[in-house]
């Protein structure tokens, strides 16, 4: 690295302070975890002894012990900084603030110049790594080598080596390098079984670009799912990570990596407490098919799905509020192919019940894609099954959603015989950008009955109890038949974007 510490250090100082430091990987209705392979699946490679003597671990039941010298002596020499150089063009100097931050937390070590922001530069990041084999097989995050096909690594004893990026999978997060011409690197395994909450671990990374640098916590929690940005479970930990210490691993007290740290929440970009790390199960099941193919297949149905909120539930009269509820299908997607229906509730794949979106999500695309699965189905109140053929899950893309251009003089929701429900709204179509169908929301009011509903500046209601609304005295209408009914609640069906979700509305 030709730029001193204090360089690095003043630059990290500088970066601003942070709302959220963490990477977006997949839209959240379509994500889910890899394909899942037993130890003897994956590549002998990851199978061969640990590196570290046997009377040097603290096992499962411990206290713990008095220090971990121990298990870092054993462990660091496999942990390895990963550096990469790529072309950086204005809208990726721009981009979206969580984009900004997750090029922060991989420590850019290349420093903004006046009016750099308005043309191509060439960016250094600087992340974290460890061997998983002694042929030099190196596991790391993909936002940290994403847009690069070689990286430069750093061992623990300062020498610098060539690696070629194998693959990498956007989803998990995860990629795969190889550095060649040795056979006796330093390598660590990966932890057969889930750590339970409040175990002790060890986090071993390359903050800021300083070199092997060891922290300290515990699991503070387990399968963590976050909308939006991961749909993985993720292990959460307290043992401070920061920039810098992406793709690097977090260990157990038997010397085992139980996961990849990924990302961390933070209001000031620095470490607070809150982390997140792939789990080591993730990581055997996708390196296996990174090796092999330099990509990840999974399942894909070509749904929008969310949870069975018990509100949603007692709208729908379900005795449990569990399944996942499908908001939208693909055009020409398995799911629509076979007569899947926006309003349907997914309750089981072959047999195995759902519990929740989530659940669904990770039985697709745990399934070999080309698979015909038998699902169950609610509709209606109604209990039916259906057989799909999963497609493959594509990569996820980025496209930006067209937003209202101009409006006539919206109309005031609620007057008249309702209670005033604290929304403006006016038909989609005399809103340039918004489409033909149904009615979009123009303003909210502080105070009103729907307000606190989640409800955004631009989502479009279609459906109202079911029924496709065009105009907002359509609604007023719908939501009379539903009073009228003795209704307490109804479903409203909205477009946010080019997302779709069902909400739930008291009728007043």
């Amino acid at each position: 690295m030709e730029n001193s510490l204090t360089d690095v250090k003043s630059r990290a100082l500088s970066l601003r302070a942070a709302v959220l430091v963490c990477i977006v990987v997949l839209a959240a209705a379509a994500g889910a975890s890899a394909v899942r392979l037993a130890p003897h699946d994956w590549p002998t490679s990851l199978r061969t002894a640990s590196l570290w003597p046997s009377d040097l671990l603290v096992g499962r039941g411990s206290s713990g012990p008095a220090g971990f010298a121990d298990i870092v002596e054993a462990v660091k020499p496999a942990v390895i900084g990963v550096q990469t150089k790529r072309s950086e063009s204005l809208d990726e100097q721009g981009g979206s603030s969580v984009d900004r931050f997750l090029r922060e937390f991989g420590a850019p070590l290349a420093p903004d110049t006046p009016g750099g922001r308005h043309r191509p530069r060439m960016v250094t990041t600087q992340g974290s790594g460890f061997f998983i084999s002694a042929d030099g097989y190196a596991v790391t995050n993909n936002h940290v080598i994403e847009g690069s096909q070689t990286a430069q690594i750093q061992t623990d004893d300062q020498k610098t080596y060539s690696a070629k990026v194998v693959g990498s999978d956007p989803i998990s997060d995860l990629a795969l390098l190889k550095v060649e011409g040795r056979s006796d690197f330093a390598f660590v395994r990966l932890a057969e079984d889930m750590p339970r909450v409040g175990d002790w671990v060890l986090a071993v990374g390359n903050p800021f670009g300083l070199g092997g640098t060891v922290t300290a916590g515990i699991v503070s929690a387990r399968e963590r799912t976050i909308g939006g940005i991961s749909s993985e479970s993720l292990l959460q930990i307290d043992a401070p990570i920061n920039k810098g210490d992406s793709g690097g691993p977090t260990f157990d007290l038997n010397g085992k990596v139980i996961g990849v740290n990924m990302m961390i929440f933070s209001p000031s970009g620095g470490s607070i407490g809150i982390a997140f790390a792939i789990p080591a199960a993730t990581v055997r099941a996708v390196i296996p098919q990174l090796k092999d193919k330099g990509s990840v297949s999974r399942g894909w149905l070509g749904v929008q799905i969310q949870p069975v909120t018990q509100e949603i539930a007692d709208v729908l009269g379900l005795k449990q509020a569990q399944g996942a509820l499908v908001a939208d299908t693909v055009a020409d997607g398995p799911a629509a192919k076979a007569g899947i229906m926006s309003g349907d509730i997914i309750s089981s794949v072959q047999g195995t019940p759902i519990k929740d979106a989530a659940a669904l999500s990770k039985a697709i695309a745990g399934t070999v894609p080309g698979t015909s699965v038998k699902l169950g189905m609610l509709r209606e109140g109604k209990k039916s099954s259906i057989d799909v053929a999963l497609g493959e899950l594509p990569l996820p893309t980025q496209t930006p959603a067209a937003g209202p251009q101009g409006s006539q003089e919206p109309e005031t929701m609620g007057r008249g015989d309702t209670a005033d429900l604290g929304l403006k709204l006016a038909p989609a179509g005399s809103i340039a950008g918004a489409g033909e169908q149904g009615v979009i929301v123009t303003d909210i009011e502080p105070g009103g009955l729907w307000a606190e509903r989640g409800f955004e500046l631009g989502d479009v209601i279609l459906e109202v109890g079911g029924k496709s609304v065009k105009t907002p005295n359509e609604i007023e209408s719908a939501l009379g038949e539903a009073r009228s009914a003795g209704k307490q609640t109804v479903l409203l069906r909205l477009r946010s974007g080019e997302a779709m979700r069902f909400v739930t509305v008291p009728v007043g």
